[in-house]
């Protein structure tokens, strides 16, 4: 097993665990942020590390694009390339294709695809995901799957599966034959690290998918644990369903993985709702929206959402939230980051990210220190 999670307490189904990566141990549940080209949109790494930011997502999708995961590799891994040195999540770039419906083909073989940037025709497979993300290097990766789309009906739902299920083996069996090709090594132990000692370098997660069928989702579940992972992931969610549905799912579906491994729910979701998911046992989640709200001028307090283009704040001397501790509500007024959005100036964006970083992370210390 190349990762150790270890539960160490329970508060209902809530978990408080400690999963260790070879560059980071990452307290859980854990919120991560979404890195999708190498960086968090407007937020350098140191700044990172001081909010505290144990573990980043990237895509790989978008770095097999720009710059090319070969260039990634020579330069030392996706950690040296970026300058990020804790641990990195990387997603296969199967949701990624998924949402390219008008520029992709799907075959047993594999996903044919367009790319976004150029027109350019790209074929990835489950080797050939698996290939990029130990090229990246990522702490941890993940499984080629195939996203189904909402709503579907029965017989797409169980054929997208069972396609998942196929991908799935595939990706396991390249990772176990070419594991020991990941690009870096670990020479010191630095602060919160794992110093290199995590049994063998990167994990591998599985994905379970099954749309919205509880029935599916508990056979993906079970024939995905079969196969033999590190952690499980719970895909294919927010995709258009109502969100009481996906919270049912999640519920469902984790009733049947195990215990004794990392459960990470991909692609949500709101304050409420990471807290919501904690407390089902969820250890690991990622979304973009506490970023791309923030491009938008949305920004989340403990008083509730503010939409800071609105002209009520023009003269608000108020910090954006009083009871926040963040760099910005310690130093800026509503009146000022409206100024900022208004007059589109870049560090309204940066600021904004902070601080919608800094609630969703300040959300999850206090999930962790409520278990």
């Amino acid at each position: 097993m190349s990762t150790r999670f270890v539960i160490e307490g329970n508060s209902g189904r809530a978990r408080r665990g400690l999963l260790t990566t070879p560059h980071r141990r990452v307290e859980t549940p854990v919120f991560m942020p979404v890195g999708t080209q190498g960086t968090v949109k407007g937020l350098s790494q140191d700044l990172l590390e001081e909010l505290g930011v144990e573990i980043l997502l990237g895509n790989t999708y978008h770095l097999y694009l720009r710059p090319g995961v070969d260039e990634i590799r020579t330069l030392g891994g996706l950690h040296r390339f970026m300058g990020w040195p804790r641990a990195i999540l990387t997603d296969s770039g199967g949701f990624q294709v998924f949402s390219l419906s008008e520029l992709r083909s799907v075959s047993e073989e594999g996903v044919r695809f367009r790319s976004h940037l150029d027109g350019s025709s790209h074929f990835l497979t489950p080797e050939t995901a698996i290939e990029a993300q130990i090229g990246l290097g990522a702490d941890v990766i993940m499984a080629f799957d195939e996203c189904t789309e909402y709503p579907a009906g029965a017989e797409r739902v169980r054929a997208s599966m069972e396609t998942t299920l196929r991908w799935t083996e595939r990706s396991k069996r390249y990772f176990e034959a070419h594991r020991h090709e990941v690009p870096w090594t670990l020479d010191s132990d630095s602060s919160g690290s794992a110093g290199g000692s995590s049994e063998g370098g990167q994990a591998l997660f599985g994905i379970v998918q099954g749309g919205m069928d509880h029935g599916l989702r508990k056979e993906a579940a079970e024939r995905t644990i079969s196969i033999g992972f590190d952690g499980y992931a719970i895909g294919g969610l927010s995709v258009g369903e109502p969100r009481a549905l996906t919270r049912e799912i999640v519920e469902s579906t984790l009733g049947h993985l195990p215990a004794d491994r990392p459960r990470y729910l991909m692609g949500v979701g709101t304050p409420e709702e990471i807290v919501e998911y904690a407390r089902l046992g969820i250890d690991m989640m990622d979304c973009v929206l506490p970023t791309r709200a923030a491009r938008h001028g949305l920004l989340f307090t403990t008083e509730g959402r503010i939409s800071i283009k609105q002209a009520r704040y023009t003269t608000d001397e108020r910090p954006l939230d009083p009871r926040c501790a963040c760099r910005v509500c310690r130093r800026y007024s509503r009146a000022y980051l409206r100024h900022l959005y208004v007059a589109n100036e870049l560090l309204g964006q940066v600021l904004n990210t902070v601080h919608n970083l800094s609630f969703y992370l300040d959300t999850m210390r206090r999930v962790r220190h409520s278990i």
